[in-house]
């Protein structure tokens, strides 16, 4: 069943003053269910992927629930502002950085993977952060239900971590290759 945006964004403003967080709150269709952008100190929701998002879980719960889980793993995100700020003189080196290898050459080039494993890691870092942060919002303001918030949790790392681990096999076998090819 389909949700309107004005009835997701009614489950984000009511959960954000359950936790006496105001934000700034966009509709803007990034492909991501739901995000906090530090630099200009809101979040941004994604209505249609919200509730894809939802529907990937390996357990159903309803959409409500899911919605304030993810609003308030954002403003996890939002009270860690500084730490994220803070950082962003370095992700635009990489960032920098990684744009000198060109697409093709990327999955090959042992400079750039060693760039995307600090960032990956970083973000992985980032994300727990945001998680024990909306731990701590919901042991205080009783939010939601704790299985629900920990399979929701769990299902959100998991997906920073496989990719992290991915990109780390990738790097070893690469590594694995180089050594060879030195030694001959």
């Amino acid at each position: 069943m389909y949700v309107t945006k004005h009835e997701i964004f009614s489950i984000i403003k009511t959960t954000m003053r359950a936790v006496n967080m105001d934000m700034e709150l966009k509709d803007e269709h990034t492909g991501v269910n739901m995000m906090y952008d530090f630099i200009k100190d809101e979040v941004l929701v994604d209505c249609n992927r919200v509730q894809e998002a939802c529907q990937e879980l390996d357990k159903q719960i309803p959409l409500r629930t899911y919605v304030e889980i993810i609003t308030i793993h954002e403003l996890g995100h939002a009270m860690d502002r500084e730490a994220l700020l803070a950082s962003l003189d370095r992700a635009v080196e990489l960032y920098e950085a990684k744009k000198m290898v060109a697409a093709e050459n990327r999955a090959t080039d042992i400079p750039f993977m060693t760039l995307r494993l600090e960032e990956l890691s970083t973000d992985i870092a980032f994300e727990k952060t945001a998680w024990a942060n909306a731990e701590m919002l919901n042991r205080f303001f009783e939010v939601v239900d704790w299985d629900c918030f920990e399979m929701v949790r769990t299902h959100s790392l998991s997906t920073y971590e496989k990719l992290f681990e991915q990109e780390l096999k990738c790097y070893e076998e690469l590594m694995e290759q180089d050594a060879v090819h030195t030694l001959q």
